[in-house]
């Protein structure tokens, strides 16, 4: 088949291993920065919505803002602390997998927990009393919310996904897009691109599309399930 669709169609059915390389390991690098994330920003959100101490307010305004950190702004800084000149320079770890790990918890991080927080949050303020009669405190109470503000928490953790996912500047300036140990889909999309190389581009822009479009779709499904359990 002739034409960058065409080949972008043939290169996926006949599962290339260039294609399939920067696949898993765009997929790799990007589970691995979620649960990350997960892991640190669930009981954080959750223990910034319940918990009330000086300073509390700036914290939760600057989770929020970082919400929306540009991604090179978080990889200049992972760059800084990794360079050999760098706090962190001993490690080596600058262009390497761990490095874009890094870059993208960093950016996952904030919407992780201003979501948790969220939530929590307004569950805490709905059940407090209940919670209470039962005997548990603030602290208890923690994995009862995260449970039951579990299908909101998964949809956030769906939307830090997406933007780890379909992000560029961050992981190209830690990870320097190099073939067959850096290279993710969105810095190959952007090298094949500029090469030339529509083929490669646009398989890759497919399976970056049909990605997104799962992630929306589970993200709705999960949605309408929970409506339906509540009637």
């Amino acid at each position: 088949m002739d034409g960058p669709f065409g080949i972008a169609i043939s290169l996926i059915v006949a599962g290339d291993p260039a294609l399939t390389g920067i696949i898993a390991l765009s997929l790799k690098v990007t589970l691995t920065a979620v649960s990350i994330g997960c892991v640190i920003g669930l009981p954080l959100g959750a223990a910034l919505a319940l918990a009330r101490f000086p300073g509390r307010g700036a914290i939760v305004v600057a989770c929020n803002a970082l919400m929306g950190l540009p991604p090179v702004v978080a990889g200049l800084l992972v760059y800084l602390l990794l360079s050999r000149s760098g706090p962190l320079g001993d490690l080596a770890l600058l262009f390497t997998p761990t490095a874009m790990v890094i870059a993208q918890t960093i950016l996952i991080l904030p919407i992780v927990i201003s979501l948790t927080r969220s939530v929590v949050e307004d569950l805490w303020a709905e059940y407090r009393e209940q919670l209470r009669s039962l005997g548990a405190g603030r602290l208890r109470a923690v994995p009862t919310l995260l449970w039951d503000g579990r299908v909101s928490l998964v949809t956030g953790i769906l939307a830090g996904f997406g933007r780890a996912s379909a992000e560029v500047g961050a992981v190209l300036i830690v990870g320097g897009n190099i073939a067959g140990h850096t290279r993710t889909m969105t810095t190959a999309i952007t090298l094949e691109t500029s090469r030339g190389s529509l083929g490669l581009a646009v398989a890759l822009g497919i399976i970056l599309l049909l990605i997104t479009l799962s992630l929306n779709a589970a993200a709705w499904g999960l949605a309408q399930s929970a409506r339906g359990r509540l009637g």
